[in-house]
């Protein structure tokens, strides 16, 4: 009986260490070790826990968390495509080449995206054109206006506004945007 329990324990002991190794890192904390005069000190950074007084508010954080983890991805790679469209726009010779080339990939962009935007809210793409503002340094209406033109954009603000948005928002981390900025830095970061 003895000898049965003594397995029993050892398979747990081994369960649960593999239990331990396998969990992700805490999204509250995380340690690391530093080295001070020869000896070993652990850093523990703590992310901030945010405590609000009315439910409220608390929901309006959770639904921009929610906004953020759907649209920062589609956000970064707005980033890199941008950049690769300049790239490629700078090689190519003359302008009936570029419209080519710009009229391809908005082609391949709603073929794409066309899924994925249907399922998005309005909410959801208010936070997206502010990220795209974040990444690019250029709001949707720049954009749009370098790559179409200045009458598609604007016909795009007018549809944007019909619906309550506007192309032309700037994403202002300093004021209006403080928020958004500390759960972008927390999902960066890894620990939303």
């Amino acid at each position: 009986m003895a000898k049965r329990l003594y397995i029993l324990l050892l398979l747990a002991t081994f369960s649960l260490s593999a239990m331990c190794q396998s969990r992700r890192e805490r999204p509250f904390w995380r340690q690391e070790w530093a080295v001070e005069n020869g000896d070993s000190i652990a850093v523990i950074h703590i992310t901030p826990v945010r405590k609000y007084a009315r439910k409220p508010d608390m929901r309006r954080y959770a639904r921009l968390v929610r906004a953020v983890k759907r649209v920062y991805p589609i956000a970064e790679e707005a980033k890199v495509l941008m950049a690769t469209m300049e790239e490629e726009l700078l090689a190519l010779p003359n302008k009936k080449q570029q419209k080519l080339y710009i009229k391809g990939i908005e082609k391949r962009l709603i073929r794409e995206y066309t899924p994925v935007l249907k399922k998005m809210t309005i909410y959801d793409g208010r936070v997206l054109l502010k990220l795209i503002d974040r990444q690019t340094d250029d709001t949707a209406f720049e954009i749009i206006k370098e790559f179409r033109g200045r009458v598609e954009a604007g016909l795009w603000q007018a549809l944007a506004k019909m619906f309550g948005n506007n192309l032309k928002t700037d994403y202002n981390p300093a004021k209006d945007d403080q928020l958004l900025e500390q759960i972008v830095v927390l999902y960066e970061k890894g620990l939303l």
